[in-house]
Parts: C-alpha cells; structure tokens; sequence
C-alpha cells in the first residue's frame, strides 16, 4: 500500500475520457458527442476502512473543474453529498458547463461510481484580475512551536494545535489547526486544503456538548457530512503555513453546522468554508 501522501497526490491526477467506455467498463459514462460534457475518471485513496474520504471527493471536484476549464480558477464550490463511496471502484467526474464567459464560468459536476451518483457540485470559477483589497478578520496568533506538534489521521502532513480535540470536557466551540504541505506546485494548494477542511468542523462543534469528542464516531454517535463549500478568496501555496480557524456554529435537530477562515502567518484572508454533517446521538 502506498504513503498517504503519495497515494492523495495521485488521486488529484484525474484521467479524461476521450471516447465512449469499451465493454467491462459500463460505470463509466459516455462523453456527450457534441463535446458539452467531460469526463474524468479519480483514482481512490486505499483507506483501511475502505469507504471514501469525502475530502477526496472535494479535492477531485476541484481538479476535474479545473480540467474542464484551464482558463480560469475557482471561486467557490458547494458539494451535496448524496450516499457513501467505495474504494474499489473508481469514480467518475462528468462535468456541464452552464455558463462561460470572460470573467466567470458555472460548471455542476457529478461523482458517479457504479452507476450511482455520489456527489454533486456546483462550481463557479473565474478569470483573476486587479483590484482594491480590504479584510475584516482577527488577526492569528503566533504560529504554534514543534512542540505542539500533532498526528490527524488522514493528513499526511504537518499539523499544529494548541487545542486537544480528543478532550471530552466543555470548551469553546472553536479549533485552531496549523498546517503545511510537503512542496507542491500551486495549482494543487486549493485541492489539499479542501481536503483538509472536511476533517474537524463536526469535532469542533462537539466541543459544545459534554463527554464527546470526534473519535466517537460508530460507537457513541453517528456522523457523516452531507454538504461542504468553499469559497477562494485569494491565491495561496499549501506548503507555507496556513491557519485554519474553525467555529462550531449550530446542534439541532439531529444536524450540525460550522465553519472557518483561512488565514496566512501575515493574517491575509485566502478562503472560507463551511460544513453541514448528520449527527445523531445514540440513546
């Protein structure tokens, strides 16, 4: 089995269909013959539990987007998560665009995996250009030293915290999380941080209620996030240290919301996200 790292670099390496699937490869759906469709085929990450991580999925939508439309990067994306992929087949980005302009471009893509539609995105990209810039937004504190140094499962890179998401006590609903990619090109930064960002909104708001904490999961409650969108406000790298501020917003009704900032060391604003999940508690 691969190095995680290894193995989520070539996940983000998508495959364009050129021609109709051959037989023995019905999943995969046929390109549109006037040329309006585009289909990719992701690999998958080789989990132990073999179900796939979502933020695979943001990852992928990005890339195929960006596949699809080279001229322009993406703005936002928000991606409904309709029923649990798997490892052992791979999925299937078709990508519409609905609108292409100079400046902006709408694309929905659609995850299939053995004729199931997974996911689905609503993407909106756009041609960068110069103008004004003003934030309103805290300022981060000091980037935390090696000794706060912490191990996230499914991140195969560094990570930093002053926050010990595994305490089952009240706190306040937030987490601070520092992270820096191994060196990659740019166009991969917006991937890896998406992926990222799908890892601690449901452990963050689970700071709010007493004598749970995010490995919970299957035993003490039920999770799994049924909807993510990102917004990019500015260009990054993902191997300078970037702060990711999560806020624990909302429990209710058996769902859970929050959302977060990401910050540079210099504190200027370069994205934003947000996460609804299902969160049920067993009686």
């Amino acid at each position: 089995m691969p190095d995680l790292w290894t193995d989520l670099l070539a996940c983000m390496d998508l495959r364009l269909r050129p021609t109709a699937p051959q037989t023995g490869d019905d999943d995969a759906p046929a390109p549109d013959p006037q040329a309006t469709l585009s289909v990719f085929e992701g690999p998958n990450q080789q989990l132990e539990y073999h179900r796939l991580f979502g933020g695979q999925l943001l990852a992928q939508f990005l890339r195929a987007a960006v596949f699809a439309c080279p001229d322009k990067t993406v703005k936002s994306v928000h991606v409904i998560f309709a029923r649990e992929g798997k490892s052992d087949a791979p999925v299937y980005y078709v990508v519409q665009p609905q609108h292409r302009g100079r400046s902006f471009a709408t694309l929905t893509v659609v995850a299939r995996q053995k004729g199931d539609v997974i996911a689905t995105a609503l993407v909106s990209m756009t041609a960068m250009e110069e103008g004004r810039e003003s934030q309103e937004v805290a300022a981060p504190g000091p980037l935390p030293g090696p000794e706060h140094r912490i191990e996230i499962g499914l991140i195969p890179w560094e990570t930093r915290s002053l926050t010990d998401l595994s305490d089952q006590s009240v706190g306040p609903a937030e987490y601070d999380l520092w992270m820096r990619t191994p060196e990659v090109g740019t166009e991969l930064a917006p991937g890896l941080l998406a992926y990222a960002t799908d890892l601690n909104v449901i452990g963050t708001v689970l700071r709010q209620i007493d004598g749970f904490e995010h490995s919970g999961n299957g035993t003490e409650f039920t999770s799994a996030t049924t909807s993510h969108t990102l917004w990019f406000h500015r260009p990054f790298r993902s191997d300078d240290w970037l702060l990711l501020r999560h806020h624990g917003t909302v429990l209710a009704h058996g769902r859970a919301y929050g959302r977060g900032d990401v910050l540079t060391t210099d504190g200027t604003l370069v994205a934003s996200f947000a996460q609804e999940a299902l969160l049920r508690f067993r009686p």
